[in-house]
């Protein structure tokens, strides 16, 4: 945590005249400083250095007992005394300026307590022991959870080792990051003093890990500033162009966005609904991306408007109010109410363009909303206090606990099987650039949270973690998928999973894993399980290259004439012939058409082949089943390639008592093998049981008779 910053070297964000109100301005830290050295005050009142951290907190919390505060503000300031920043300010102004960024966001009093201390077990005498027994196991906590590892003891590993203890630590308590995130936003606001390459690599920390978590955790207000800041860092070029449009389009005649906000307020009032309608400034990064999706900018683009109202119910009037008397981009609407992101984020988004031609993007939601919008986990305020009321009974719904949301339990669940630190560090800073989550359904109705991009592979490893290696395929919404199919939001998958404990994955899995935990359990099987070296085959043992097949092809065999058919034709002396196209069987229903030589084909009335001898004129003969009672079918069964699997279906066969008369294995598609047998049947009462086994082998999920119109007899 320690800060070795001084003054901002660029400002921050964007921000409201309403925004500063709400105390986001800058502290003056040399009148922070002198006020903490001019004494403690006395035990009945605050001191006066925190007196704007009381105020901030009173806001949201009108009844808050500050004597903890106090106690944490008398320890944190004689612990740190002599020590200064490398601006020459006082290092108490550092912890004081983490808890006011905490305390405007409406954290409770025990971050606030830790947030104070959170230096000095880090960089003072003070133990932790002694935190324990002044201020109790939570305050503990927190501050245990945000001190860093010593790089003497970890060398180049105290990196990510920290943020690895950090978020198992927030694992237990969000708000050991939260104290993180605001930490890192004041350093961040303070490191113009430092080396330009000292900058860059914090920037880029910042950048691939904090901004992401401050997203993933709701903290819009502290993620949009630290964009800002790393953006000025790491693109000065880019920063200036964006402040220089800002200011440009400042000065400029005219304010349609004001003008469309006074327009909404006239709406709004005349039907009835209580709004405050705001206008709030896109912040620096915003207009940058803005910018590079849409090239010249409108005057309204800098900005959009916020619409507050106090009921969910409202929020709907406002839209349905606004899409009347305006027209809306129906393209841009989007209802995060209905379906709140996985960060707790809810709101309307809406677009609504006035007759000129000027559009105003439109952000709906309630003042809860808002404030959950701008703190996330922080506004939560004590998460951990005891509920009010029972908790749900869907415990496998990751959106039912807000302080362990799906992808933080799926990050402390990869991170235990990446114990090098180099492979937690580039595998943590991957799976936190993945800045879009999908939430799909189990058949019994639990959601998988997962990155956007994610596949049924993800969803294997999310639901069965290293059971998944048996994992065989999936369906997708009640249809048959292959495992590197890509999931999106809403869709149900259910997982089928082979019983052969042999199973395993395939190297290529990992070309469709999109998750670390999917990844890393892939590559570890991988690396248990090399594949053996296939031994040299000698010039006798090597089989002819044409030949596809496990078995020659019954066709090319003769094997579907039947040594004593059970058809009769209405023809005397001619030879008949079961079509090998549709292998009939009593007692379905069949036709026969006189072909070459004399021979008359047997086929199934639905087989397409009969249409085809209609067409060319081929007069249809008579024919019915004989008294015979074994026949010759054949059968192509869709499976899921694996181990073992054509010595299941073999025995399963065997097992029913029928008797295979030739089989084909087609070269896997997909992940997809098809098998076709020609079988004997001693009775054809047997084919609906025979094939009802041969559906039970695992990984076979579907048997069906052939129906091959290039193979019927002419």
């Amino acid at each position: 945590m320690s800060a070795e910053a001084t003054n901002p070297a660029t400002p921050g964000p964007v921000t409201s005249g309403a925004q500063r109100k709400r105390g986001r301005a800058r502290l003056d830290l040399r009148r922070l400083g002198r006020a903490a050295l001019l004494g403690s005050g006395t035990r009945d009142r605050l001191p006066d250095a925190i007196g704007h951290v009381a105020e901030a907190h009173r806001g949201h919390y009108p009844d808050a007992d500050l004597e903890p505060l106090r106690r944490a503000y008398v320890l944190a300031e004689s612990s740190h005394r002599g020590q200064t920043r490398k601006s020459g300010e006082p290092y108490i102004t550092h912890p004081l300026a983490v808890t006011l960024i905490l305390a405007q966001l409406g954290a409770e009093i025990t971050t606030l307590t830790a947030s104070l201390l959170h230096d000095t077990v880090e960089d003072t005498d003070v133990t932790l022991a002694q935190v324990r027994a002044e201020f109790g196991d939570d305050v503990c906590y927190l501050v245990d959870g945000v001190t860093k590892l010593e790089k003497v003891d970890y060398g180049a590993a105290a990196e990510p080792e920290t943020f690895r203890k950090m978020l198992v630590a927030t694992g237990n308590d969000v708000r050991v990051m939260s104290i993180k995130l605001a930490d890192r936003l004041h350093n961040m606001r303070t490191l113009g003093v430092m080396r330009p390459e000292k900058q860059a690599r914090i920037a880029k920390v910042t950048r691939d890990v904090l901004i992401p978590l401050a997203e993933r955790l709701g903290v819009q207000a502290l993620k949009t500033e630290l964009e800002d800041l790393v953006f000025a860092i790491l693109h000065p070029e880019d920063c200036a162009q964006v402040k220089a449009m800002i200011a440009a389009n400042a000065a400029s005649e005219g304010d349609p966005l004001g003008d469309i906000a006074g327009e909404v307020r006239s709406v709004l009032r005349e039907a009835g609904i209580t709004a405050e309608v705001l206008i709030r400034p896109r912040h620096y990064v915003s207009v940058h991306r803005v910018h590079r999706k849409r090239g010249e900018l409108r005057a309204s683009d800098f900005g959009r408007l916020l619409v507050l109202v106090n009921e969910d119910a409202d929020c709907y009037g406002v839209l349905g109010e606004l899409h009347t008397c305006f027209t809306p981009v129906v393209s841009e609407f989007k209802d995060f109410i209905a379906v709140p992101k996985f960060n707790l984020y809810q709101s309307l988004h809406t677009a609504v363009t006035r007759s000129d031609g000027e559009v105003a993007e439109v952000l709906i939601r309630t003042h809860q909303m808002h404030q959950v919008a701008e703190a996330g986990v922080v506004a939560l305020h004590n998460p951990y206090a005891p509920p009010s009321e029972e908790p749900s009974d869907s415990a496998d719904d990751e959106r039912v606990d807000p302080t362990r949301p799906g992808w933080l339990s799926r990050l402390l669940d990869w991170q235990q099987a990446a114990p090098d630190p180099d492979t937690f560090w580039s595998t943590l800073r991957e799976d936190l650039a993945q800045d879009r989550e999908i939430a799909v359904f189990r058949p019994d109705g639990a959601t998988l949270g997962l990155p956007a991009g994610a596949s049924c592979v993800d969803a294997a490893y999310a639901q069965y973690g290293e059971d998944a290696h048996a994992c065989i395929g999936a369906r997708v919404n009640g249809r048959l998928a292959t495992l590197s199919t890509v999931l999106r939001d809403g869709d149900t998958v259910q997982l089928l999973m082979s019983q052969d404990p042999t199973s395993g994955p395939s190297r290529d899995w990992l070309d469709h894993a999109r998750t670390p935990a999917a990844r890393i359990a892939i590559r570890r099987w991988v690396t248990a399980h090399p594949a053996p070296a296939p031994a040299p085959m000698s010039p006798a043992q090597r089989p002819p290259q044409q030949t596809p097949s496990v078995v020659p092809r019954p066709e090319d065999s003769g094997a579907l004439r039947p040594a004593a058919a059970n058809a009769v034709v209405d023809r005397e002396g001619a030879s008949v012939r079961l079509a090998g196209c549709c292998t009939p069987v009593p007692p379905d229903d069949v036709t026969a058409f006189a072909v070459r030589g004399g021979v008359v084909t047997v086929h199934r009335v639905g087989c397409p082949a009969v249409e085809r001898m209609k067409e060319v004129g081929r007069p249809e003969i008579g024919v019915r089943w004989g008294d015979t009672a074994e026949c010759r079918v054949t059968l192509i069964a869709e499976s899921f390639g694996r181990a073992h699997l054509l010595a299941d279906l073999t025995e399963a066969i065997a097992l029913e008592g029928v008797a295979i008369i030739s089989a084909t294995v087609e070269p896997p598609t997909q992940q997809r093998v098809r098998h076709t047998y020609t079988l004997q049947l001693p009775d054809a009462a047997h084919l609906p049981g025979l094939m009802r086994a041969m559906r039970a082998v695992p990984g076979v999920y579907d048997v069906n008779r052939a129906q091959h119109p290039a193979a019927a007899a002419h």
